[in-house]
């Protein structure tokens, strides 16, 4: 059973990612834990850790560090079964760590954890191909920071446009969610504290992770990068504009973007083109991993995002995607996260495909009303899949679930982290 355990910031709660942590180790010989710094990796390694009887080491630590890259054979053996925290600071250790567990193949040895994408550093001299599972681990989600069942994408694909789920929420209290993110330590701060630690956490991730993972000489055009990411935070990405802007070399922001997603601080959500080959464009969409981060750089905050045409849809979208992003962590249901734009501008916001190839299609509205114009992109994917489309969800700020036809409906936005599969 999940315990809720008191900190000096507050409560550490339960995550989802624990179950299938658990499974992993056991069946699996390396498991790598991975996500943005601050996010609760350590903590949820360190409690997997004590249940297992694993060996704890932490690469934070300079001695540790200085230890593991002088002699990686002998500190992979030190114990019978390890955690190895922040593992990208030794990338050379996972050669040694492949020789063992090549030698004997019992599942647990290793439990990594990385604040990067670990295989993509310039230092590994090898990845672990059949011999690791990766695990990704996202900033509290709201049904872990409320204890709600987070089961949105198991619901949605088990009964399609029977789903009812959501319940009245205030717009303010939407927005306090955005503002608030999911990182541990802002959600035990309040006002200008939360928000000079969101401001502190970008700097500190482009000082000391970003130069980790690549030499980069640019730092000022880093930082203008973020913001202006930030700005356009739920929209299709397109570099060359983003070059324009920045002055800058069009491969050096694509390397950029690059470096700021291994460190976890943005996704690209990839464009979907199944069943429309020719009709849809190729950009990805812009989401930042923690939404209460791309408030901060915008210098939005409650007061700013409440009033009725503040600047909300995009932070709301990108967040409504990180959310239903962390669910398929989880989620019972094998899918993936698109978003559709076809080149007469037609598009869907949020696309679901499951590995049946089923699809389920939603638009993210800021309104608490609607006029039923919000369906034209639902039902033009529709039209092109038939029996593939299980089903379109408006998920908006009103408090009504709403049938509109057919295979659409609309749900309370509330609906992703208040749905359960059951």
């Amino acid at each position: 059973m999940a315990m809720h355990i008191n900190t000096p910031l507050g409560e550490v709660l339960p995550r989802h990612a624990r179950t299938p942590l658990a499974d992993a180790l056991n069946d699996t010989r390396v498991v790598l834990l991975n996500g943005a710094r601050q996010c609760g990796k350590s903590t949820l390694a360190a409690a997997m850790a004590n249940e297992k009887g694993l060996a704890w080491w932490s690469l934070d630590r300079q001695a540790t560090l200085t230890a593991a890259q002088g002699d990686p054979t002998a500190f992979v053996r030190e114990a019978p079964a390890m955690v190895i925290d922040e593992v990208q600071r030794a990338p050379e250790l996972l050669l040694a760590i492949k020789e063992v567990v090549d030698m004997d193949p019992a599942p647990g040895h290793f439990l990594l954890t990385g604040s990067s994408h670990v295989m993509s550093l310039r230092a590994v001299p090898d990845a672990l191909p059949g011999r690791m599972e990766t695990i990704e681990l996202f900033p509290l989600s709201q049904g872990e920071i409320e204890a709600t069942p987070d089961g949105f994408v198991d619901a949605a694909f088990a009964r399609g446009p029977e789903l009812r789920a959501g319940k009245p929420e205030t717009r303010a209290s939407y927005v306090h969610r955005i503002v608030r993110g999911g990182f541990p330590e802002a959600l035990a701060r309040e006002g200008p504290r939360r928000k000079r630690f969101h401001r502190s956490y970008v700097a500190d991730l482009i000082d000391r992770e970003v130069t980790q993972v690549a030499d980069v000489e640019r730092t000022p055009q880093m930082r203008a990068l973020v913001r202006i990411l930030a700005s356009r935070s739920g929209t299709v990405l397109f570099a060359n504009q983003l070059a324009s802007r920045l002055e800058l070399a069009h491969g050096t922001v694509q390397r950029y973007l690059a470096l700021l997603e291994e460190v976890f601080l943005i996704k690209r959500i990839p464009a979907w083109t199944g069943g429309v080959a020719g009709r849809a464009i190729h950009a990805p969409k812009l989401a930042f991993v923690d939404s209460g981060i791309a408030a901060s750089a915008l210098g939005l905050d409650q007061v700013g995002l409440e009033p009725i045409g503040a600047p909300l849809g995009g932070l709301l979208e990108a967040f409504a995607a990180m959310e239903v992003r962390r669910q398929l962590t989880w989620a019972d249901t094998t899918a993936e996260l698109f978003h559709y734009r076809s080149r007469d501008k037609i598009e869907v916001d949020l696309v679901l495909e499951d590995d049946r190839g089923r699809i389920i299609g939603m638009e993210v509205k800021s309104s608490a009303s609607l006029t039923g114009r919000e369906f034209s992109g639902l039902r033009h994917l529709e039209a092109r899949l038939g029996e593939r489309f299980l089903a379109g969800y408006v998920l908006y700020l009103g408090d009504q679930v709403l049938p509109f036809g057919g295979k659409m409906r609309a749900l309370p936005l509330n609906a992703i982290w208040l749905a359960s599969a059951s």
